[in-house]
Parts: C-alpha cells; sequence; structure tokens
C-alpha cells in the first residue's frame, strides 16, 4: 500500500520509573525485513511484561523495538518480499517483540495469525501474549490432558482468564485462586469449578478437599514467593508446577522433598525472547485447537477497559491496581 506516513504516534519509556513516564513521542514508522508485515495497530493489549519493562526489570530482546507492547490487532498495510499469507487489508493479530504501543507496528508472518471469525479488532488485540503463554505453557510444557486438574493463581488477570477458559473447554476441572469475592465469582462464570480468594482462604485445603486428597495434576503461577512451597503441597502425585513469573519473588527458601515424594515437575518458561520459528510452532498450535473454540463462541477474551494510545500511563495504572477481571487494551 503506498502513502503510508514516514512518522507515527508511539509510547516512550523517558525513563525508568512509574506510569508517568510513559509519553507520546514521534518516531519513524518502523521498516519491514523481508518476511514482516506492517500493520495498522487498531488495539494493543497491555500486560504486565510490560509495566517491568517501564520499570527497567525487562529490557527488550537484542533487536526488538524500545517501545512496549508485546500483541497487536489490526489491518496489513504493507509486506516484505517474502510474506505469502497476508495480504494488504487483511486482519490480523500478532505476537511481537515489542513496538505494540505505537500506531504501526512491524510482525513477523509466522507469529500472526488471521482474526478469527466473530472477534472485533480490539478484542483480538487481547489475545495472542495471553493465548500464547497459556498453550505454550499449560498445554506444552506441562501437558495438561482431557480429564486432569489445573489450579490457575491469578484467575482474575489476563492470563487466569485465558488458562480458565482454554482448560475448562478442553476438558479439565479447573480452580483458580483471586483476591475478592467478585473476582472468584467472575472466574467461576468463564468455566472454574471453585474460585478461592487467597485473602481468606487456603488454595491447598480446598484443592485437596475438592479432589479427595489427590492435589492438582497441573498448576500455573504467577506468584512465587511462599506459593512455591505451597504449590507442591497442593500438587498431586506426578504434578506439575510452572511458573511464569514471581510477583512475590523468585528467591525463597523451600523444602524439595516432596518433589521426590510426588515425583513432582517444577518448570517454566519465558516467551519474549523465543525465536520467531519457535513463536510460530505456537501460532500453528492455536490456530488449529482453539481458534475454532473462538469462531464457534466458546471462548472469548475478556476485555476489562481500553483506553487511548495517548492515555498508556491510565492504563498501567489500572493495571498496578490489579482491579481488572480480563485484559485492558489501548486504542489508537
Amino acid at each position: 500500500m503506498t502513502d503510508l506516513p514516514r512518522q507515527m504516534t508511539a509510547i516512550a519509556i523517558a525513563r525508568p520509573g512509574g506510569p508517568e513516564v510513559l509519553k507520546p513521542e514521534r518516531i519513524a514508522v518502523p521498516p519491514l525485513k523481508d518476511s514482516e508485515v506492517l500493520i495498522k495497530v487498531a488495539a494493543a493489549g497491555v500486560n504486565r511484561p510490560d509495566v517491568l519493562q517501564r520499570q527497567g526489570g525487562y529490557p527488550p530482546p537484542a533487536g526488538a523495538p524500545l517501545t512496549p507492547g508485546l500483541e497487536v490487532a489490526g489491518t496489513v498495510v504493507a509486506r516484505g518480499p517474502l510474506v505469502k499469507r497476508y495480504k494488504e487489508g487483511d486482519a490480523v493479530t500478532a505476537l511481537v517483540p515489542g513496538g505494540g504501543y505505537a500506531e504501526y507496528c512491524a510482525a513477523a508472518e509466522d507469529n500472526a495469525l488471521p482474526v478469527p471469525e466473530g472477534l472485533s479488532l480490539t478484542e483480538a488485540g487481547g489475545v495472542p501474549e495471553t493465548f500464547f503463554t497459556v498453550w505454550t505453557n499449560v498445554f506444552e510444557r506441562a501437558g495438561l490432558k482431557s480429564g486432569e486438574t489445573l489450579l490457575v493463581h491469578g484467575g482474575s488477570s489476563g492470563i487466569g482468564t485465558t488458562a480458565i477458559m482454554l482448560a475448562h473447554h478442553l476438558g479439565s476441572r479447573v480452580f483458580a485462586t483471586a483476591g475478592s469475592a467478585v473476582k472468584c465469582r467472575a472466574c467461576e462464570a468463564l468455566g472454574a469449578e471453585r474460585g478461592i480468594n487467597y485473602r481468606d482462604e487456603d488454595f491447598v485445603a480446598i484443592v485437596k478437599e475438592l479432589t479427595d486428597g489427590k492435589g492438582a495434576d497441573v498448576i500455573l503461577d504467577m506468584v512465587g514467593g511462599d506459593y512455591i512451597g505451597r504449590n507442591m503441597a497442593a500438587a498431586a502425585m506426578h504434578g506439575r508446577i510452572v511458573n511464569i513469573a514471581f510477583l512475590k519473588g523468585s528467591k525463597v527458601e523451600v523444602d524439595l522433598l516432596p518433589i521426590m515424594v510426588k515425583r513432582l515437575t517444577l518448570t517454566g518458561s519465558t516467551l519474549r525472547p523465543r525465536s520467531v520459528a519457535e513463536k510460530a510452532l505456537i501460532a500453528r498450535a492455536l490456530e488449529a485447537r482453539v481458534w475454532p473454540l473462538i469462531a464457534q463462541g466458546k471462548i472469548r477474551p475478556q476485555i476489562y477497559k481500553t483506553f487511548p494510545l495517548s492515555e498508556a500511563a491510565e492504563a498501567h495504572r489500572l493495571m498496578e491496581t490489579s482491579a481488572h477481571v480480563g485484559k485492558i487494551v489501548l486504542v489508537p
């Protein structure tokens, strides 16, 4: 497509700090590599890694844009010479290593997917980061199978709501922790058998009770800290515990004996530094296994609130309150 602007508005991180350091600025529209598409951004998801990057704790991978933002949805307006699948005008959603908080964003063709039938571009902007993360960690690394039990911590977050919906619709029992009665009921509405208020309930005891003493086959944890030892207590024999973040810290003193006794697997992963090829494999699995569920209306990303791109700081302030259920999205 011709007549593309040379410059665009994007959100810069003026310096490491609070939400106030997020400032709109004018920068060049990103150039395309041979296998990339240029997306006119209609929606960009806000995620915890963006907050960490803003605070100075999660720098972009080598070669990635300094602009924050790991997922976008919009319309293809240009493409590199090796792009085969997408053409100008196609509606896509894409996982990107950075650059999402902008009017235009470059994405690897293999890390983009068509917007699922029935989804708005705003909804699609809140899909890639959470769906890629949940799929690779819960279903690939931890191998959750139909009939097994999943415990999701942070059940009302974007990751949590996605994990609940996917596991429920793929045949698993799901329990989820959250910080209020309202959030627990929201988790249950999405498919969790029981929402557990971590402020006044013991998730270890409740999971054990509801599974007749067996425990959870898979635990998805973004909390860390004292949850690490408690997860091992809540896990079933041959249980798999997957850490994807450490909101309460990654350094703890813990008794590892349960790993031997229960034959547990403790694992975890990050998504952003992975190669285009690795992310492409996840994209293909999602398109085959999950996109049909979205098209059938069985799964729908939970969008809590949208903000104009210029109000990225307000979006981060909301995320840091943890008051939201589901996703926060910027709409350029």
